[in-house]
């Protein structure tokens, strides 16, 4: 997945930071957003939206997989 490519090349050297954001070896700050997690919080369902938010907030690199079943209500 491209979410594991970037994260992998920018931590060389780095650091893990919370919600998708990360340093790399320059200290620069960048944060891997996938596409899927943009589409899962603009849902017009709130619920849906909010077990999102609740889920990634919890995670360092954004695990999609997690993140879908989170979004179809399966527990994590």
């Amino acid at each position: 997945m491209e979410v594991d490519y970037f994260w992998s090349r920018l931590t060389e050297g780095g650091k893990e930071g919370p919600c998708g954001w990360l340093k790399d070896k320059y200290g620069l700050s960048w944060q891997i957003v996938p596409i899927e997690l943009l589409q899962m919080m603009m849902d017009p369902d709130a619920r849906k939206s909010a077990r999102v938010m609740k889920a990634f907030l919890q995670m360092k690199k954004f695990d999609i997989a997690a993140l879908k079943r989170v979004y179809e209500g399966e527990a994590v």
